[in-house]
């Protein structure tokens, strides 16, 4: 409806002959006619726009108003804070009857102004009725967007949030030039910032002409004195030639941020700046027209105009590929040869800067530049970085565009880098090795942090002591600092343990022929050995010399014993048995008596020690087997499956290879006796 309409006027206005300017909408280039330029609103105020400059044209999102083109038409923007939440009321009253005026109100926290042009989110509330008259926000609305058509021409109050910064367009649909009268009221929320007017901080320009005044608020351009008579230096005469407000030559409405400029450079020493109502009959004045109350008072030094020297390099680290440059003041950026070529650097490492970087180049100044090496400074000792005048033909200028005079310089330290290195020592006993880690404490090192693996065990002194009983691998770690470079090693070690263990190896018997040899099995540093033969023999030699046995009885155990030594006094023995038959004739008895007396109890091969793939069968008279095996020791108790067998006459058959490697054969009879 309303697009058709607007083609309407614009079409009747060509056929009429009407004035160029309304058939075609120019850019608004008026104060309060864009969002960035937007009158600054006092809330206890009401605003008379006695014209309307026609321009405009350009479209604007909305979240419910999705099916008709809404644009800025003939507007006015109007900007204020929220400093209590509540609701917003105001009304916008036409100075023609015949004029139809429309709203959209945007909250642009943490946004740009021109975000109203592209995020359909900014917006709050908003009217687009078609209806000519009033319109506003008020509590007879109901809905916070009325879009265009035959709506009300009144929206419901929109809720502020406290602190949230917010813009008002109006717009004059008419597309005349007649104004409104826009007043605020019947809401809860508090637009009027009741803050009073306060100087808070004020500094000194190059060459002590220049004073830059901040303010605690925004605050009227116009209420500025052009002729800086809102101030004076009361306590030296240093007369103010003109005061100039910030942001305000262009159609602005309010500025933070002041310039005095004196009449001559101030000379270096403490002054007081002091307001007072100025020729134009007031000190500066708030948007609500509160007044910058007279006799404030600042103090600021003023100091010789010198160079900008070097504050401070670091903080360095371990290492440092790249150094921290900061300024005592704020040096031009496009001063700084970006090749590093303004620095020279001086010290125990013969390394060069190759580049100078500007972290953040705010407003074309800075005081931290980032200067890069050609390699890392590894060793340690104090070096010196000089200002040298760079590639570009200049050394580093300030703003007041004094340079730093070449070969000015600074120190600074470097530490050098550390290693974890570890030493060691080991002492050996009969019973532990003990081993002594250790580190040299080379390059500053301060702080040792011991760790063996496996066992928890921890330490945090230049020396770590450690005693093992066991042969297993050993990993011990080491991390030391000096407090700004650390390194960690490990070293990997198996004790000695110089401990001896005795040990031989020996057949299991021995005949009366029999060459019997020891082998010597023992472990350890061994370094001395007693045989003991049991025999009447001994040998000091680790490998004795052969050995023969005999015994008396039918078998007799003989111990034979080792004592193995090391020269350190470590000593370990051993004793084993070898069994000695006094034959190794093998024969089968002729009767056994299987009665339990313990005499001739069992039929078995006698003395069958060398005997090998031995097999030794009894049979009765009737053919019937009683008894088999191939164990020597296995013996016959004369019982078939545990009954005893009757007395008589039995015949046994052996075989068997002897030692010699010949396989033997035997038979024969035996009488089994009750």
């Amino acid at each position: 409806m309303r697009s058709w309409l607007l083609a309407g006027i614009l079409w009747a206005a060509s056929f009429l002959g009407w004035p160029a300017w309304l058939l075609a909408q120019n850019g608004c280039n008026s104060p309060g006619q864009s969002p960035v330029t937007a009158f600054p609103v006092c809330g206890s105020s009401v605003f008379t726009q006695t014209s309307v400059n026609l321009c405009g044209g350009r479209r604007l999102p909305n979240p419910r108003c999705t099916n008709i083109d809404l644009t800025d038409i003939n507007p006015y923007w109007y900007k204020f804070t929220c400093f209590r939440a509540g609701t917003l009321g105001f009304t916008i009253t036409p100075n023609s009857a015949a004029s139809d005026y429309d709203w959209q109100l945007h909250d642009i926290t943490g946004k740009t102004p021109d975000a109203v042009y592209t995020d359909a989110s900014t917006v709050v509330a908003a009217n687009w009725s078609g209806f000519f008259g009033m319109t506003g926000a008020s509590a007879a609305g109901t809905n916070l967007i009325e879009c265009e058509g035959s709506v009300p021409q009144f929206s419901r109050m929109p809720t502020l949030i406290e602190g949230h910064q917010y813009l008002l367009l109006v717009s004059h649909f008419s597309n005349n030039q007649s104004g409104y009268r826009l007043a605020f009221g019947s809401g809860t929320a508090i637009i009027v910032d009741t803050a009073r007017p306060e100087m808070v901080e004020v500094q000194v320009g190059c060459g002590g002409t220049e004073f830059y005044l901040k303010l605690n608020k925004r605050m009227k351009c116009n209420s500025v004195a052009t002729n800086g008579s809102d101030w004076e230096f009361f306590n030296a005469n240093v007369p103010i030639a003109s005061a100039r407000a910030v942001g305000c030559a262009n159609g602005g409405f309010d500025t933070d941020s002041i310039i005095i400029t004196t009449v001559a450079p101030v000379p270096a020493g403490t002054f007081a700046l002091r307001s007072k109502p100025g020729t134009d009959g007031n000190t500066l004045l708030d948007l609500c027209d509160n007044a910058l109350a007279a006799g404030q008072t600042l103090v600021v030094n003023v100091l010789a105009s010198s160079a900008t020297l070097i504050d401070s390099i670091g903080p360095i680290g371990c290492a440092p590929g790249a150094l921290e440059l900061v300024m005592r003041n704020s040096i031009l950026c496009s001063s700084i040869a970006t090749n590093g070529s303004d620095f020279v650097l001086t010290g125990p490492d013969t390394v060069r800067i190759t580049g100078a970087v500007q972290p953040a180049c705010s407003s074309g100044q800075l005081r931290h530049i980032k200067l890069q090496l050609s390699s890392p400074l590894k060793r340690g000792g104090t070096y010196q970085l000089s200002i040298a005048t760079g590639t570009d033909g200049n050394t580093l200028l300030n703003q007041c565009r004094l340079p730093t005079p070449a070969g000015h310089s600074a120190s600074f330290t470097v530490s050098d880098t550390v290693s974890a290195n570890i030493q060691f020592s080991i002492s050996s006993s009969c019973f532990a090795d003990t081993i002594l880690y250790s580190h040299d404490g080379a390059a500053g090192v301060t702080s040792w942090q011991w760790n063996e693996e496996g066992s928890n065990a921890t330490g945090s002194g230049q020396q770590f002591r450690r005693i093992y009983t066991t042969p297993d691998e050993k990993r011990v770690s080491l991390t030391v600092s000096n407090g700004v470079c650390s390194s960690t090693g490990q070293i990997v070690l198996s004790p000695q343990l110089l401990r001896v263990k005795a040990n031989f190896e020996l057949p299991a018997f021995a005949c009366p022929a029999d060459t019997v040899r020891f082998t010597d099995r023992s472990t350890g540093p061994v370094t001395s050995w007693l045989w003991t033969f049991g025999n009447g023999n001994t040998s000091n030699l680790s490998t004795p010399p052969a050995q023969r046995f005999s015994s008396l009885a039918a078998l007799s155990t003989v111990p034979i014993t080792l004592v193995v030594g090391h020269t350190n006094g470590c000593r370990d023995t051993i004793t084993k048995t070898i069994k000695v038959p006094n034959n190794c004739f093998i024969a089968v008895p002729g009767a056994f008596t299987p009665n339990g007396d313990g005499l001739n109890d069992y039929l078995y091969p006698l003395n069958a020690w060398k005997a090998t793939n031995l097999h030794f069968v009894v049979y009765n008279r009737m053919g019937q087997l009683v008894w088999e095996t191939r164990d020597w020791n296995r013996q016959w108790d004369g019982r078939l499956g545990g009954v005893p067998q009757a007395t008589g006459t039995y015949v046994w058959m052996l075989q068997y290879t002897d030692e010699n490697g010949q396989r033997q054969q035997k038979k024969g009879t035996t009488v089994l006796l009750r």
